[in-house]
């Protein structure tokens, strides 16, 4: 069965059915007289005409008999054409309503009008004379003869474009939530994994047994875990329930480790290619890690997306000096004085024209098909990167490119760290007693066996009612330090630490999760915040940290 397009998908809409069901041809009748007209003074008119034009509607009254179409109202105002020939036609509304919607929209009005009905709506897109679509809300009045066969439809047409874009700025925002929320959880759950790969390999390494190549084995299988942990932060920096910790790196090893993920992303009709600065003592940042590599991925795939049929996209870096008189870009004029860090993400895609250039920031836009993107990367990036004490400037041509800059205040290298083998044998030592509260078995096993191995006393619990009851069984033994994962069934870390500082006010506690819970974000004095994946060393380092404060 062929589908029905064009003028043809309303051609049954304009030829009405008899309502017998006998083969007598249905005989001419006459069309009552509506008149739509514009007011006069006449207390008694029909005062429809103001409140269409008092709502900024639309009206247009289609013939069904003839399939003429007239536009008593609203067809220059609020879709932007002139009254001509071609607009009398049901041809002219049906060829602009919104393929998508065409067939169900003219479906819709056949039904209503070949059954009883006095009145229809209903939602469809609706092509303005400037080529953009509306969203409009048409009700429109059946009229009918005294034999009940529909002769005219007379409707209403609003503007119903913005709500629209609320309603899916409001879906987008929902799903990302979602989203959000599935990739923390994922996360946490992968945290765990981690941290018992790191402890275990770190546990072999330490075997004085373990050499060669063995020994190189393990220690790329803790090279990988350590990347994992990288990705996800990612996730978690997504799902903003991360930790975030700005940090002094090194900008050209950021761009150089994203290099091979860019690729991945981009695909093969993509080149990449860097342009990277060459100074000895490299290019310093403080930024967070996880946030600056969201943002300058959004841009390599915002890149990608320009160019559909392949291109070339550039990376660079650099500095530049800022003084009252001198901005590195003339778009940018607010910059304080001194040394800032470039990095610039350049393509030769489509560009964009100054009107979407002037929206570029602005949370919810976006030039993406629907469904396909949220609008949200580049005003988050833009919060992020003036946050951080920098500016982010996007220059583009239709047809040329577009290049995004970023500056971000250049900051002192920071001291070279001391080498330490993982799984050394000079890692911080006691022996006070430590609770570790773990729901996760394989996290609580390689964390007491670390804590064991360090000398201290240890004791352990899969869930907060059990830790109760070890703390009130053995009332004479003084728990030093508390070790508790945030999230935990039944009881969460945070209410089992306050009931023991309860009990125990002198007790430290250390919480250790894979995101920052919004009941950590105060910390009272005495507690302190491990964040997962953690290798034995930063275990013990944040153990005996805790207990000397």
């Amino acid at each position: 069965m062929g589908s029905v397009t064009g003028n043809e998908s309303l051609q049954n809409v304009v030829q009405p059915k008899g309502r017998d069901k006998s083969d007598t041809p249905i005989q001419p009748y006459e069309v009552p007289s509506v008149t739509l007209s514009a007011p006069d003074s006449s207390p008694r008119h029909d005062h429809s005409a103001f409140v269409a034009r008092a709502t900024n509607d639309a009206v247009r009254d289609l013939d069904l008999t003839t399939g003429q179409l007239s536009w008593p109202q609203g067809l220059d105002r609020l879709l932007g054409y002139e009254p001509a020939p071609e607009t009398t036609q049901i041809g002219f509304w049906n060829e602009r309503v919104h393929p998508e919607d065409r067939v169900r929209i003219a479906a819709s009005i056949r039904e209503a009008t070949a059954g009883e009905a006095e009145h229809w709506s209903g939602e469809y897109r609706f092509r303005h004379a400037d080529g953009s679509y509306l969203h409009l809300l048409e009700r429109a009045l059946i009229v009918r003869d005294n034999g009940g066969r529909a002769l005219r439809v007379v409707g209403s047409l609003m503007d119903i474009t913005a709500r629209k874009q609320l309603q899916d700025q409001l879906c987008r925002s929902q799903k990302m939530e979602a989203f959000g929320q599935l990739a923390g959880g994922a996360a946490h759950d992968f945290n765990n994994f981690l941290t018992t790969i790191l402890g275990y390999s770190d546990l072999v390494l330490a075997e004085t047994g373990v050499k060669g190549a063995v020994a190189n084995h393990v220690a790329e299988i803790r090279k990988a875990a350590g990347r994992a942990s990288n990705l996800t932060g990612q996730l978690l920096a997504f799902s903003r329930k991360q930790a975030l910790e700005p940090r002094v790196i090194e900008v050209n090893s950021l761009i150089v480790n994203l290099e091979r993920s860019v690729l991945r992303l981009l695909g093969d009709n993509v080149t990449v290619a860097c342009h990277l600065h060459q100074e000895k003592e490299g290019v310093h940042i403080k930024v967070d890690p996880g946030q600056l590599t969201q943002i300058i991925l959004n841009l390599a795939v915002n890149a990608r997306d320009a160019m559909p049929h392949g291109g070339r996209l550039i990376f660079k870096t650099g500095t530049v000096t800022v003084s009252e008189d001198r901005q590195p870009t003339p778009g940018i004029d607010d910059l304080a004085p001194g040394d800032y860090v470039a990095i610039a993400v350049i393509d030769n895609g489509a560009g964009m024209s100054d009107e979407v250039k002037a929206h570029l920031f602005e949370p919810f836009f976006t030039t993406k098909d629907q469904g396909t993107g949220s609008g949200l990367g580049l005003a988050t990036s833009y919060g992020i990167i003036r946050q951080s004490g920098g500016r982010i400037y996007v220059e583009s041509q239709l047809g040329k490119g577009t290049k995004v800059q970023i500056y971000l205040p250049k900051v002192p290298a920071p001291p070279p760290p001391s080498y330490k083998k993982p799984g050394s044998k000079n890692l911080p030592t006691g022996t006070e007693t430590i609770l570790v509260l773990e729901d996760d078995i394989s996290v609580r096993h390689i964390s007491v066996r670390v804590l064991r191995s360090l000398g201290y006393q240890v004791v352990e619990a899969a869930n907060g009612d059990d830790a109760q009851r070890l703390i009130t069984q053995s009332a004479a033994r003084e728990i030093h330090l508390l070790l508790t994962d945030v999230v935990m069934p039944q009881m969460s870390g945070r209410h089992f630490a306050d009931w023991l500082r309860k009990v125990s006010p002198h007790t430290k506690v250390v919480f250790v999760s894979g995101y920052l819970d919004e009941s950590l974000q105060r910390i009272d004095h005495g507690m302190f915040f491990l964040p997962k994946p953690f290798d034995p060393e930063q275990l013990a380092q944040s153990i005996r940290h805790a207990l000397d404060s």
